[in-house]
């Protein structure tokens, strides 16, 4: 799993991508010329305290890392945490259904 690190890769992506929206999670794709995904994760200051966006963060890539396997590749993926979902909803399970059901609806899964 490679990641997406410079500002202008995650502007690329939020600008020219497409959009899917979930009850916790945002998803932003676009196709890339490799043959592997790069992600980028991304939580807002207004969500919380660095601890908890920290945790937010971790929780994604996990998710995304159980799932890798089934995920199409070629695709540059921005995962975006909904700022107005309260933070205590964050755990594993609502994580992975909510990625799982937004990955299947946008047919990258």
């Amino acid at each position: 799993m490679k990641t997406l690190k410079k500002n202008y890769e995650f502007r690329n992506v939020l600008s020219k991508g497409k959009y899917c929206k979930g009850k916790y999670i945002e998803i932003y794709y676009i196709p890339n010329e490799f043959e592997e995904n790069f992600i980028g994760i991304a939580v807002q200051k207004k969500v919380g305290k660095s601890v908890i966006r920290n945790r937010i963060k971790r929780l994604i890539r996990e998710n995304y890392r159980l799932n890798e396997k089934n995920i199409k590749k070629g695709y540059n993926i921005v995962f975006l945490w909904n700022k107005k979902t309260a933070t205590d909803l964050a755990n594993f399970y609502n994580i992975q259904s909510d990625l799982n059901f937004n990955l299947k609806k946008v047919g990258l899964m």
